[in-house]
């Protein structure tokens, strides 16, 4: 059996047993550091631990329970990760890549991916929202490599639009509504899990990007390769290296991602009411 068949067919099983215990929807959320929270707010809820879900990578890193839910919200049901699975744990590429296909054999059409990211943009403050209209992908790996799955997606996938517009415009608007206003820039992933140094955030600052993290990217690649709409968002829950004269912690991370998620739980509402 070929490397592409292993694949599909672990893929399959860890969507079947997703599909029989939690249901398919439609809509899906993955929710980074700190943003985990937002699960609280669903109603109906049906959840399954990774560990429980055949073939599926584990998430070790504190701010990430490891869940997959199914639950009720704005009168939508929607599928979301409780925390996410980072290359710095050991995951390969492929493991990185599994979810959003499982996602993709269970018939998402529409993934909303968060983060906790470090702000570039000296404009930026902790606790900002942005809108990721584009990536930069620094990490080194890469989730297609390998044998394509021609059954999930193209051997040369287009990245021109890998986050869709559209649903930029609906969560701006979605901001707009609950009272405040969003940046929109540009993410780039490093592999972690150090935090950059001040020559890396100025180097990337160069390349024009606003915003810094160690995930995301491999989920948005594979979602567009599967043809899965994508909404990034990344939380700013510190200013990177070398602009503030404070060390940086993952403590902050999380303390950042609690002061904002009343917020942030209100805004993702709107926004999946509004799909």
């Amino acid at each position: 059996m070929s490397e592409c068949q292993d694949m599909l067919q672990a893929v399959d099983k860890a969507a079947r047993k997703i599909g029989d215990e939690c249901g398919s929807t439609e809509v899906a959320l993955i929710a980074g550091s700190g943003l985990g929270g937002f699960a609280g707010r669903l109603s109906d809820r049906t959840v399954m631990p990774y560990k429980d879900i055949p073939g599926f990578p584990l998430s070790t890193v504190p701010g990430h329970a490891g869940e997959w839910i199914t639950g009720t919200i704005a009168g939508k049901r929607i599928s979301l990760m409780s925390g996410r699975v980072h290359c710095y744990e050991g995951h390969d590429a492929c493991s990185l890549a599994f979810p959003a296909r499982v996602m993709a054999r269970l018939g998402v059409q529409i993934l909303i991916v968060t983060n906790a990211a470090g702000g570039v943009n000296k404009s930026y403050q902790p606790g900002d929202f942005m809108l990721i209209s584009d990536f930069i992908n620094l990490s080194g790996i890469h989730p297609l490599c390998g044998p394509n799955i021609d059954e999930l997606g193209p051997r040369f996938p287009d990245m021109s639009n890998a986050l869709d517009g559209g649903l930029r415009n609906l969560a701006r608007s979605a901001a707009r509504d609950e009272g405040f206003d969003v940046r929109e820039g540009v993410y780039a992933m490093m592999s972690g899990p150090a935090f950059e140094t001040p020559a890396e955030i100025r180097m990337l600052r160069i390349l024009g990007a606003d915003a810094v993290g160690m995930s995301t990217v491999p989920e948005i690649i594979t979602a567009r390769h599967a043809g899965i709409k994508t909404l990034g968002i990344s939380c700013i829950t510190n200013m990177a290296a070398g602009i503030l004269d404070q060390p940086l912690s993952h403590k902050e991370v999380l303390e950042t991602g609690e002061l904002v998620k009343e917020r942030f739980a209100l805004w993702m509402a709107r926004i999946i009411e509004n799909i």
